[in-house]
Order: structure tokens, then C-alpha cells, then sequence
């Protein structure tokens, strides 16, 4: 299976001092997700919680809504010389009964590590149809608890500690419980691998949350919570305007410039206390 840091050797320069040494970097490597043998996209991803990356992709995409809609996740042998696994290929096979992804979703161009739309056929199909709604949602969150969320995101990630190459998706409970934390070259892959892992866990819809991320909250961010269930999600940078306008669609509480006792409600202030 992929490693999560590659050792890399270096010439650090500090001042006037030279000197060679090894460095740990965040692995990147392509990952195929295939549903019942048919390719469906390739994202570029930290090796780590692939099952939860694929499951969590698919919730995204409204293809899957509970954990027995999958039935199973493996891995493919990849295309390598020797005809050995590389770990890069995973594929879905969903319960009967389940439809397959339309062929809208297959993504035109490989998802990049830092772009989750790229190959979208339009904007249209990126607005999914939600299985649940949050606006109705009664999570209220302190705001005490909202400030103290970074501290305990970046406490939790360890792969950046050693790399500083990382995003990071930590999911909390109103209370300010930490529930799961995921890390990845790609903040909408670390967001994946969360709402996977909850699919996984059969714990969809994920009422009385919060969401919070390492970067800037875009678009499919607040799209991937939604679609999850989530009702209010937090970034340490800005949002986009599309993704404060999804989120007063959708009645999520969405939070900017999440530091130290500081930030930004763009919308649903209803749910601070």
C-alpha cells in the first residue's frame, strides 16, 4: 500500500551554512475510482483512507446515501511492468438495486490535488440534490468552541508535523469532540475521506456537527457537506462567493477566518451562541 511521506534529499540552505540532508515530504499519487468495473475518475491524492476517498467521493456525487449501498470496496491491480498492485485502483461495487453513477459525472480530465471540479460538465451538475437538508438542522455551536476547533485540528495532524505539505478535514461534534480527522495534498480529498468514513460507519446524515478545514472553504466544500448531512462548516481562510451563496441556499452556517478569537459568519449566525 502507498506511503503517506516520501524521504527526499535535499540541499538546505540557511544563510551561509550548506549542508545535504534528508527531507519527508506529502506523497502524491494518482487514484482511479472505478464503480462495477467502469472507470469514473482519477484524483490525485495522499496514499491513506482510500476506501473512505472512494465512498466519500460517491457521497459527493449523490450516488451513494448509507453504507448498504456499497457493497464492497477493493483494490485493482494497477498497470505496473511487473504486473504488481500499485494501490491506485480502486473499485466500487454498489448493492444491488443502487443506480450507477450517470454519465454527466464522468469527470472529462484527472481531479487535481488542489481543484475538485475540474472536467464538471457544467456548473449545473455540481448542485446535487441532497438526501438530507440542514437548514433544519437545530446544531447550536458555542462560540468558545468554534475559536478553540484550530488548536484541536492541528494538534491532531500528524503527517503535516513532519511534512508541512498537508490539508486537513476534522469533523466535531457541537461540543467541540473531535470524531474523525483526515489528512491530503487536497482539501476536497481530506473532505472526501471523512464523509466516507462516516458513510462507512453508518452515521449519515452527520446531524449536530461541524466541519472544519485547513484552507479556504470553496464551493464544493460546502457541497460536500451538504450532501453530507453537515450542518455548519468552519475554514481558517475565506470562502468564495459561490460557496457562501450554497450555503444561505442550503441554510448551513458557514464560518471564514476561523483564528484565534476572531472570524467571519457569511451565514447562519442563528446556530452561534
Amino acid at each position: 500500500m502507498g506511503r503517506a511521506t516520501v524521504r527526499r534529499r535535499v540541499l538546505r540552505i540557511r544563510e551561509s551554512v550548506h549542508s545535504h540532508r534528508p527531507d519527508t515530504l506529502a506523497a502524491e499519487e494518482p487514484m482511479e475510482i472505478r464503480v462495477g468495473g467502469r472507470p469514473l475518475t482519477v484524483t490525485m491524492r495522499t496514499p491513506g483512507s482510500d476506501f473512505d476517498l472512494a465512498a466519500g467521493f460517491l457521497v459527493s456525487e449523490g450516488v451513494v446515501h448509507a453504507a448498504d449501498d456499497v457493497r464492497s470496496i477493493r483494490y485493482c491491480a494497477g498497470a505496473t511492468a511487473d504486473g504488481s498492485n500499485t494501490f491506485n485502483v480502486v473499485d466500487v461495487a454498489l448493492a444491488p438495486g443502487v443506480a450507477a453513477p450517470d454519465a454527466s459525472l464522468e469527470r472529462n480530465f484527472y481531479t487535481t490535488s488542489s481543484c475538485g471540479l475540474c472536467g464538471k460538465a457544467s456548473l449545473d451538475a455540481v448542485r446535487t440534490t441532497a438526501a438530507w437538508t440542514v437548514a433544519e438542522d437545530p446544531c447550536v455551536v458555542a462560540q468558545e468552541v468554534l475559536e478553540s476547533l484550530p488548536d484541536r485540528l492541528r494538534a491532531a495532524q500528524r503527517v503535516f508535523d513532519t511534512t508541512g505539505g498537508l490539508h486537513a478535514a476534522g469533523l466535531f461534534s457541537a461540543g467541540g469532540e473531535l470524531l474523525c480527522l483526515r489528512e491530503d495534498v487536497g482539501r476536497h480529498n481530506a473532505v472526501d475521506k471523512v464523509v466516507g468514513h462516516a458513510l462507512r460507519s453508518g452515521l449519515l446524515p452527520l446531524r449536530g456537527t461541524v466541519l472544519l478545514v485547513s484552507g479556504r472553504a470553496s464551493f464544493e466544500l460546502v457541497q460536500k457537506a451538504v450532501m453530507a448531512g453537515i450542518p455548519a462548516l468552519a475554514a481558517v481562510s475565506a470562502p468564495s462567493s459561490l460557496a457562501a451563496e450554497l450555503a444561505a441556499e442550503s441554510g448551513m452556517t458557514l464560518v471564514g477566518f476561523l483564528r484565534g478569537r476572531s472570524m467571519n459568519v457569511y451565514t447562519g449566525a442563528e446556530r452561534l451562541s
